[in-house]
């Protein structure tokens, strides 16, 4: 585009006279570059521009086509440019040209809350007025402008709270907003917007990873005085602050941990502490230091603000907002055991409903401190969705002799039979009496060599060891061998471990030592979840699909890149050993090029600040016990910015502990999604957290050391438990959904519902697949609380929601409902209804659903407000 069309086109936009101009406006003498104009100024009229784009084409023709590809970047202005030659004088009168509208577009175009609207925090008549800078208020989504109010309520109101907002929805930009409209800071104007009540710096407590980006995004959205507490220059930043010469203070929590005393001796106006769920635990002593901190406006981040525990929910509102939830103990009575309890599989129906009453409680209390927000219910208009699926694969037979060695170890069966009354006639079990110690085990022998007579915790001493060693199992044999790495006597420790669990096997895995051939660690043979892999990464790259893959354990990405280097994939590395100043240049690499197929990750370095959009398959090839650290690891491809569906592949040793580690996962989840979100969650499980009495399936040392090998230890509680029946809903939706779409073809070639499902099965087992399903089906992902399924709690939070603003009108009118007007409520809700309505819209408008999902991602709201009010018309006519 010439400066002149440019010029043309700018002015048509700001131009007062309703007369459209049609030449060029050329320029008599060449002129100075004009004052750059405020952001906000550049921004509403590309704005105005686009709506009036928008506004002719939409009612020009029907239907709506994609819009068309942006044109190149405006050239800088030169004196010396040549005037435009007549081909490009008649070019350019042969392109049309876009005129101010004559009418502005309907209110509908435009958001009610947007760029246009100041974004006033301050009460109506309360001075000073505080508001967000126009310079970032412009650039902000609707759901952070949202967010930068509850911040400042918290904070008018002096007290703390969480902003719990999935990962990737702009945490920190939403803190960095609200700073500065109580702070007064603009962006590029050099001044204050306007005073705020701001007496004190403010702390920024984050983990050492993200304090880069941190100070990045502040140099980026506003003008702060920001200094680093981290490193050796960091004596002189509290000089800046002793001077009142500085406003924002960012430290790790190492660094804030070590010297909290000096630290906590400054008087901080607020405190913000990003991935705030590091302060689940009050006896750490990251927790202990923050409690030294004396201002009142505490402030949690996290997108997984429970993890493990309902205690841990507890432990960070009680620090944010400190006697919100009451003492401890209160808490622990009053909802930690009632919401366990009443989501036990055969509790009685007096513990449900009384666990229904206590999480309706907690979370109207929550609600006042917490703003929780999900991709789905934010920007889900603007991403195509996202697919969680949970792939057990069948271990290869060495590794199943293997595992059944190691379980057969003594330092095993120690721990096995602890409850077991002793041989030595004495009543009290083998724990408490002669088998406290086991000399002839490999690990016990090791971890007690300077303390023959044990430790204090003996034999428990062993859990965490053998844990470690039968996961390594599960995901490859190598892993078991010595690490060279490791000091010489634990080297030799591992040897002899190994040749007693490889036992006859032992030259078919090529020894004790850490092997050195390429061809035997790049073969998947011995390996179910590589064999697995291989079939999955063909299928895709050849697709044009980009992968993450993920793993826990560095000696596993090591083999895994010698497996690519084998199947001649383009790939890159990203662990801990990777340079900090050379992370970024891999992420941008692997986003731009289109030779990059695979990027090999380590989960532990790679789940927070990394930006992989552009891959649309995450494979995570060993399962976390936090359930938190997987999802964090999907994050990295879904999130803003994503245009693909995104599939996840999470690969499980079938019938190892691995199987185990997942249903702890959806046991952690529901409590999660009960406790924080108050949503209807299936029972599956009769095990009880923290409760000996209640251990069930799913806790206990001996349910950890079980053999699985010969049973469908998940596929079995899900398919009998979930709706206390074999059920037919998860192979239609988990097994069959991934055989049909993800593996084995596209969606136009799904079978029909009434194929068997031999051919199914025959083809997972080609694939090295004992059974799958996807997590959505097991977990409430639903952002509205209803649990997916068509039970009679469906049925019941379908009508509290139709309900809900009238309690009185609601308990009335719920009685009056018959049981099919029930169910008619519930089957209106369903996903596959909505998928139906969506692909009657994209009928109406002449595309196919696939084109319409791309429109969608690209109409403005005015077009689909539109298209919605005509479909709407047109069905109302039919009938």
């Amino acid at each position: 585009m010439s400066l002149n069309r440019l010029k043309e086109t700018l002015h048509a936009c700001s131009s007062s006279s309703s007369e459209p101009r049609t030449q060029p406006r050329s320029p008599q003498h060449p002129a100075r570059l004009p004052r750059r104009p405020p952001k906000t100024s550049l921004s509403q009229q590309l704005l105005r521009l686009e709506a009036a784009a928008s506004s002719s084409s939409f009612f020009s023709s029907r239907p709506l086509q994609l819009p068309p590809a942006p044109r190149p970047p405006i050239e800088k202005p030169r004196e010396d440019v040549e005037p435009p030659s007549s081909e490009d004088e008649d070019e350019r009168k042969s392109r049309p040209i876009i005129r101010r509208c004559l009418h502005p577009p309907p209110a509908a175009a435009l958001e009610s809350r947007g760029p246009y609207e100041p974004l006033v925090l301050s009460l109506p008549g309360e001075h000073p007025v505080v508001q967000v800078p126009p310079s970032i208020n412009c650039r902000l989504l609707a759901h952070q402008r949202d967010g930068v109010r509850f911040l400042y309520n918290l904070y008018r109101n002096n007290h703390g709270g969480v902003l719990g907002d999935d990962m990737g929805l702009g945490k920190t930009i939403q803190t960095i907003a609200f700073l500065s409209s109580v702070i007064g800071k603009g962006n590029g104007h050099g001044q204050s917007t306007n005073k705020g009540k701001m007496t004190g710096p403010v702390l920024i407590l984050c983990p050492t990873s993200v304090i880069r980006n941190w100070e990045n995004e502040f140099s980026e959205w506003a003008e702060f005085s920001v200094a680093v507490y981290h490193g050796p220059n960091r004596d002189l930043v509290l000089g800046k602050i002793e001077n009142q010469g500085l406003e924002v203070l960012i430290t790790s929590f190492d660094t804030f941990r070590i010297h909290d005393k000096v630290l906590c001796g400054i008087s901080w106006e607020l405190v913000v502490v990003d991935e705030a769920h590091r302060l689940k635990n009050e006896k750490s002593k990251l927790y202990t230091a923050c409690l030294g901190i004396t201002t009142q406006k505490r402030f949690g981040l996290t997108g997984t603000i429970m993890q493990n525990k309902i205690m841990e929910l507890f432990n960070l509102f009680d620090w944010v907002v400190p006697g919100c939830l009451g003492d401890r103990e209160h808490f622990r009575a009053y909802y930690d055991e009632p919401l366990k309890q009443g989501q036990r599989l055969s509790a009685p129906e007096r513990f449900v409903q009384v666990a229904d009453a206590r999480k309706k409680h907690l979370v109207s209390i929550l609600r006042e401190f917490l703003l929780r927000r999900t991709k789905e219910e934010t920007i889900g208009h603007l991403m195509l969705g996202k697919e969680d699926n949970i792939v057990f694969c069948k271990m290869s037979d060495v590794q199943k002799r293997v595992y059944r060695r190691m379980l057969q170890q003594p330092d095993i069966q120690i721990l096995i039979n602890k409850d077991v009354r002793c041989s030595c006639g004495s009543p009290l079990p083998q724990v408490e009496c002669c088998k406290r110690t086991e000399p002839d085990g490999v690990i016990w022998s090791y971890l007690h060599r300077e303390n023959p007579e044990g430790c204090s915790i003996c034999p428990f001493c062993l859990v965490l060891p053998f844990l470690v060693k039968l996961q390594q199992i599960s995901n490859h044999l190598e892993l078991i061998k010595p690490n060279p790495k490791d000091e010489l006597e634990k080297q030799k420790k591992d040897a002899e471990l190994a040749a007693a669990v490889f036992g006859a096997d032992i030259d078919l895995v090529g020894g004790t030592a850490k092997s050195e051939n390429f061809m035997g660690l790049s073969d998947a043979e011995n390996c179910g979840k590589m064999r697995a892999l291989e079939r999955l990464l063909s299928l895709w790259t050849g697709q044009g699909d980009k992968i993450l893959l993920f793993s826990y354990s560095v000696r596993m990405l090591d083999i895994l890149e010698k497996f690519l280097i084998r199947k001649g994939y383009c790939f890159s590395r990203f662990d801990g050993t990777t340079p900090m100043n050379a992370r970024q240049s891999l992420v941008d690499e692997f986003n731009r090029s289109p030779s990059k197929q695979v990027f090999l990750i380590s989960t532990r370095a790679g789940n927070l600040g990394v930006n992989l959009v552009s891959a649309n398959r995450v494979v995570i090839f060993d399962p976390s016990w936090n359930p938190a650290q997987d999802l964090q690891a999907q994050d990295r491809s879904f999130r803003y910015g994503q245009r693909r569906h995104v599939t996840v592949f999470r690969l499980l040793g079938a019938g190892s502990l691995e199987e185990l580690i997942y249903s702890r996962q959806i046991y952690k989840q529901q409590l999660s999604n009960i406790a924080v979100s108050g949503k209807i969650e299936r029972r599956y499980f009769e095990g009880v957290q923290d409760d000996k009495k209640f251990q069930g399936e799913l806790f206990g040392i001996c349910n950890l050391f079980r053999d699985l090998s010969d049973k469908l230890f998940t596929s079995e509680i899900i398919e009998m438990h979930g709706e206390h029946g074999k059920s037919s809903a998860t192979e239609a939706t988990g097994i069959r959904e991934i055989v049909d779409t993800d593996l084995f073809g596209s969606q136009e070639n799904r079978k029909s519902s009434t194929a068997t499902t031999h051919t199914d099965d025959q083809k997972l087992v080609d694939f090295g697949i004992v059974y799958a399903h996807r997590n959505e089906d097991v977990v409430n992902m639903r952002t509205d609380g209803r649990e997916k399924g068509g039970a009679d709690e469906t049925v019941q939070s379908s009508l509290e929601e139709l309900l809900s603003k009238n309690e009185t009108k609601h308990t009335a009118m719920e009685k009056s409902y018959s049981s099919e007007e029930k169910r008619e409520v519930a089957r209106s809700y369903s996903l596959e209804q909505k998928k139906k309505e969506f692909s009657c819209i994209a009928s109406f408008m002449g595309m196919d659903d696939l084109e319409f999902s791309k429109w969608l991602l690209s109409a403005s709201p005015h077009q689909r407000s539109e298209v919605l009010q005509d479909y709407r018309r047109k069905k109302k006519n039919q009938k």
